[in-house]
């Protein structure tokens, strides 16, 4: 945005930083942008029309390595797989509209004082109720299809009057604005206004983060054109620039042709601390397609376990069911490059597992409405400890839980105990070519059923198992993620990066990578090998609650208390879809297996269903009453487990609920979104536990439901 950089280079000369006026004009030149400019040009720009279509700044999600560089200290610095980035794009917070221009660039935290001083244009304190109830009876009388649309900006505006009011100390003021208002917003907005009620200093908006992200990320709200141009002219004929000043700076408004939406299609996607996505962040490509499976021959078995003619015969055909699987030779379309990412080498090990997956896949059950999956529950009796993580390995032989008492267990499932590899001493009395080398490793004496692995100094929110067994991560209150050595049961590394607790860590499908996601509003994706995360992935408002891997290991998305789920691309560590809608914090989310669908579920009770190519949201799944903390999809997709604090496991008929979506181009171009009321019809099944609240679900290779959670006796 070439006044941004004409303000920051200004700054710069201002606070006479030559060096870095210099590296900076150089970056912006490979922008192709010669900017002489001067103030002139910058307060010229019409304030008009122009201002609200500007990029707001600050809107950067800062690329690794240029998250933390600070402008003023010798410029960006290289991302960590890629070119140079601007690092000035990540946090820049002028006051973009006086001609007096302030830029302001600072490290991580935006400097108050700067982002606060927004707030100083002074309004007649007294006339503020006046102002937002004009606009408030204008909003109200205009017709039914703009007065849906037009009532969006009563929270924003709202809030950021609130604030200025109590920035400018007009106490008195702001506490009456507050009370006449509050109650005209929303429901779901009634958290915030929670924390908002509690700011009546100017004191108190130092050290909030939720209020200072309010101010610094633009409010974006999606209107059509006709409805904007009724609000534009109604706020000049009235010359109530208060308001005006304030849908100038603060909010984004995202504007579309075409039909005002309904009051239904915004509920749909409205909620978030920012308010909804620009239309412009759903639109960059993602390839959502799978990778093509590595192909290998698949040994008969000879001896077939139940002898039966009948029995052997789809087995001989297995091999033709891998020459049906590597009908993939066809690249998918929309799968990513083999070599997108370098992926690790798949070992002789991981081979023999996939063989053995293919033939636990031959006898899978096909569910579907007719045929449901038995659920199995793993209940964690006497849980005194607090349970706070579950997951369960792919092959379903082994349990993990994390606990509040800062320890992990893992638990087999399998009658075959848990064994560690023998000491170093006695290993190298074995011979090592002995077919059954494997088995003579592992140390007979330390089988159990249980292992437990110490070495947290906080409650574990998260676990996971890696693709081939030998790994689990664990994350952390203490602000590590912990990678376990599932052969020695000792803790191998401990990565440090979040300076705050960690709610959610998993590997990728193909192991090696592993995301990480915390309290910082950051997600981070480490490799096993390196101490430091190969990408920050910046751009969430408060908490990132829940991370999930694609299926083709090329994107991540996260889950946030910001009430979004963002989709980042792990080869540039750019945010590729932001998805607003819930109305509460998300905590769970689950591909689906052939990569097209995300599912989503969060504290408001509700299962949002996504198309990750077209950036949309296609279904709703009501029913639950508490928060969703467990979501899966079976092997082949054809069902949707959900799992709730209501202590119900759902299922859910996830074929029909994606069959024939209408993702036509105008729907994509403008977010009418229309979403079917039908979720009773696509409820298949709701199972209640005595007293205890699902936190995970999982399909066994032949679709066995397995659901856990820890009873509670209240």
């Amino acid at each position: 945005d070439r006044q941004t950089l004409v303000a920051v280079l200004q700054f710069l000369r201002r606070s006479n930083l030559r060096e870095s006026e210099e590296i900076l004009r150089r970056e912006a030149r490979l922008l192709g942008d010669d900017l002489g400019g001067s103030a002139a040009a910058v307060a010229s720009s019409s304030p008009g029309v122009a201002a609200v279509a500007a990029v707001p700044p600050g809107k950067g999600e800062p690329r690794a390595g240029a998250a933390g560089s600070l402008p003023g200290a010798g410029g960006a610095t290289p991302g960590d797989w890629g070119g140079p980035s601007v690092g000035v794009e990540a946090r820049i917070y002028p006051g973009l509209l006086g001609g007096e221009v302030e830029g302001v660039v600072v490290e991580d935290q935006p400097d108050v004082s700067a982002v606060l001083s927004a707030y100083n244009q002074q309004g007649d304190p007294t006339l503020y109720e006046e102002y937002y109830s004009g606009l408030k009876h204008f909003i109200e009388c205009s017709l039914d299809c703009h007065r849906a649309e037009l009532s969006q900006l009563f929270y924003p505006l709202f809030v950021h009057m609130y604030l200025e009011l109590v920035y400018n100390q007009h106490e008195s003021e702001a506490k009456s604005f507050f009370e006449r208002f509050h109650g005209d917003q929303e429901c779901y907005y009634q958290d915030d206004l929670r924390v908002l009620s509690s700011l009546t200093k100017k004191e108190h908006m130092k050290g909030n983060e939720t209020m200072l992200d309010f101010r610094t990320s633009k409010f974006v709200l999606r209107i059509s054109r006709d409805s904007y141009q009724l609000l534009k002219r109604h706020l000049q004929e009235k010359q109530n620039n208060q308001i005006w000043n304030i849908v100038q700076e603060h909010l984004y408004i995202d504007i579309f042709d075409g039909m005002p939406r309904s009051k239904q299609q915004i509920d749909a996607m409205v909620g978030s601390l920012a308010g909804e996505a620009k239309r412009e962040a759903n639109k960059a490509k993602v390839f959502f397609g799978l990778l093509k499976e590595p192909e290998f021959d698949v040994p008969l078995d000879d001896e077939d376990e139940e002898g039966e003619n009948e029995e052997g015969k789809p087995k001989k055909k297995k091999p033709k069911k891998d020459s049906v699987g590597s009908k993939s030779k066809k690249q998918d379309p929309n799968a990513p490059p083999q070599n997108r990412i370098p992926l690790p080498e798949l070992k002789d090990s991981d081979k023999l597992d996939k063989v053995m997956n293919m033939k636990e896949a031959a006898r899978r059950v096909r569910l579907g409405p007719e045929c449901l999956p038995s659920i199995c529950f793993y209940t964690f009796l006497n849980a005194y400890q607090g349970l706070t993580a579950v997951d369960i390995t792919d092959d379903s032989s082994m349990i993990v839980g994390g606990f509040a008492d800062s320890t992990v267990r893992v638990w087999s499932v399998t009658p075959k105990k848990l064994r560690s590899v023998k000491t170093a001493a006695d290993l190298s009395l074995i011979d090592k070519e002995s077919d059954d080398v494997l088995e003579r490793i592992m140390d007979e004496k330390t089988a159990s059923e249980l292992k437990i692995l110490y070495g947290h100094s906080g409650p574990v929110y998260g676990t996971s198992f890696s693709p081939d067994r030998n790994y689990l991560l664990s994350c952390s209150e203490d602000g590590t993620v912990r990678l376990w050595s599932l052969q020695t049961f000792t803790c191998l590394v401990g990565y440090k990066g979040h300076n705050y607790p960690v709610w959610d860590t998993q590997f990728s499908p193909y192991g090696y990578y592993f995301v990480s996601g915390g309290h910082d509003r950051v997600a981070r994706l480490w490799a096993t090998d390196h101490y430091q995360p190969l990408r920050i992935f910046a751009g969430h408002l408060a908490d990132v609650t829940c991370t999930r891997f694609h299926p083709n290991s090329n994107y991540i998305a996260t889950g946030s208390a910001d009430r979004t789920v963002r989709l980042w691309d792990v080869l540039n560590g750019n945010c590729v879809r932001i998805f607003t809608g819930h109305k509460g914090p998300i905590h769970s989310l689950a591909f689906s297996p052939n990569g097209r669908f995300l599912a989503t579920g969060a504290t408001d009770g509700r299962v949002l269903l996504w198309d990750i190519g077209h950036g949309l949201m296609v279904g709703e799944l009501k029913g639950h009453t508490d928060t969703i903390y467990a979501l899966r999809f079976s092997r082949d997709g054809e069902i949707l487990a959900s799992g709730s604090m209501d202590n119900t496991v759902r299922l859910w008929d996830a074929v029909k609920a994606f069959e024939d979506l209408e993702t036509d181009d105008f729907t994509t171009a403008t977010g009418h979104i229309n979403l079917p009321e039908n979720s009773q019809d696509l409820l298949l099944g709701t199972y209640m536990t005595k007293s205890t609240p699902v936190v995970h679900l999982h399909f066994t290779r032949r679709n066995l439901l397995l659901a856990a959670g820890a009873y509670s006796s209240q």
